[in-house]
């Protein structure tokens, strides 16, 4: 390029006394017209690319290990990614735990000590279709939530959930234990290096229940638990869920009186699940905007089971190994009017509030493979005659497992989409 323009300089139509261009003075051919033109082109053709260079150098795009770096979790991530729509793709690295190397998994989960033979429901992890979500990072997790209270309230899968965060993040740190009520049911654990306080909250049904009642169980719609509301204050994050308590046999209690019930015999008029499950979404949705104390509120939605052939009592089992493909299966009319009324009413209420919807049931709903089945207890053929009368586990999961990566999307959520409500 500077060899062309310095010919286009020497060959300039000027005098050596720097007098007018001699093609001013010379009367102009077709030839002289030709040049002109040309010298014309090349001169715009230089200016065009000068520009281009110039503007160019303003806008070159940060490398890919810079973006990743702004991530708290580590990842590329996408504002108008749909975390909870993707498929579950092979992952040969594997957990990041063994269950050898975290003792604090509840022996149900414990599939390998317990005989479970096959192990590749543990070789997959969970991907959104427009955005990558690595698994997240425990060391900058934990330092990212110094000094803060995460707390889990809900049910046994709610237990579940944090069993997996637990045997994640103590690859980094060894956790204490520092509660933990008279049922072992609720607990708080702290990582002491950072002062970060993680804990269960024993609620099934998040309102005010009483499972002690011999005519059944009492449910008073009105009211809420106050096992987590009086805690409540203490907590920087939550993570709330409820679902699979709402079908068992239930009364339901409002302004101090019986007002119907769900699969109670006859003795009452049967308004069903689905109505007790709105009122508590209903009442816990409210206190949450009422509340001056606003901390990061994610609702996990329902988790579908898998049993087939029957259920937990009556023979049901799941014995798959793979994960399932996108329109492979069907979930249940239970778990799909359950998500249903999840996303009504808090969609109903709107955004702009502190809660964000962690939606875990589709991407659940597709490993069909990791529940401990048989192997909730260790060796359960062993001495069986009959296979089939073997108590299967097609619920909970198996940890390590898929349960993991709902970590990965919860922790996505709360580093990087606490500025916008995903309802």
């Amino acid at each position: 390029m500077e060899q062309q323009l310095s010919l286009i300089l020497l060959h300039s139509p000027r005098s050596v006394n720097n007098e007018e261009p001699l093609l001013a003075r010379v009367p102009p051919t077709k030839h002289h017209y030709n040049r002109t033109f040309f010298k014309f082109f090349l001169y715009f053709v230089l200016i065009g690319l000068s520009y281009y260079f110039i503007i160019s150098s303003f806008f070159v795009p940060p490398p890919l290990s810079l973006i990743s770096l702004d991530s708290p979790s580590g990842n590329v991530s996408s504002k108008n990614c749909d975390l909870f729509v993707g498929d579950w793709v092979p992952d040969p690295t594997g957990p990041r735990y063994t269950n050898l190397s975290c003792n604090h998994i509840q022996d149900f989960q414990n599939c390998l000590f317990n005989g479970r033979p096959d192990e590749n429901y543990l070789f997959w992890r969970w991907k959104p279709r427009n955005c990558d979500l690595p698994k997240f990072e425990p060391s900058q997790f934990l330092d990212s939530l110094r000094n803060k209270w995460l707390a889990f309230i809900g049910d046994s899968i709610a237990r579940n959930h944090v069993q997996s965060l637990i045997c994640i993040l103590s690859q980094v740190e060894k956790v204490e234990e520092i509660y933990h009520d008279k049922e072992h049911r609720s607990k708080i654990w702290r990582f002491p290096a950072y002062n970060f306080t993680l804990s269960v909250v024993w609620a099934p049904f998040l309102i005010k229940s009483d499972t002690s009642s011999s005519s059944g169980i009492q449910l008073y719609l009105d009211q809420l638990d106050h096992k987590w509301t009086d805690q409540y204050s203490n907590f920087d994050y939550v993570v709330i869920s409820g679902g699979k308590w709402f079908l068992k046999s239930t009364i339901f209690h409002e302004n101090d009186k019986i007002t119907g019930c769900h699969y109670c015999q006859g003795r009452y008029t049967d308004l069903g699940y689905t109505y007790s499950y709105r009122k508590a979404i209903n009442q816990f949705h409210n206190f949450i905007q009422n509340s001056p104390h606003k901390p990061l509120v994610l609702f996990r939605t329902t988790t579908p089971d898998h049993f087939e052939n029957g259920e937990w009592n009556t023979g049901g089992y799941c014995n798959r190994t793979m994960p399932f493909k996108q329109g492979e299966g069907k979930m249940k009319t239970e778990d799909e009017l359950m998500h249903d009324i999840e996303l009504e009413m808090l969609r109903k209420h709107g955004s702009g509030s502190n809660i964000r919807l962690l939606d875990t049931t589709a991407m659940s709903f597709l490993r069909p493979d990791g529940h401990p089945g048989p192997y909730r207890n260790p060796h359960p053929f062993v001495g069986v005659k009959d296979k089939k009368k073997v108590q299967r586990d097609c619920l909970h999961w198996c940890l390590p497992g898929p349960i993991d990566s709902w970590n990965d999307v919860m922790i996505e959520t709360i580093l990087n989409r606490n500025g916008k409500a995903e309802i």
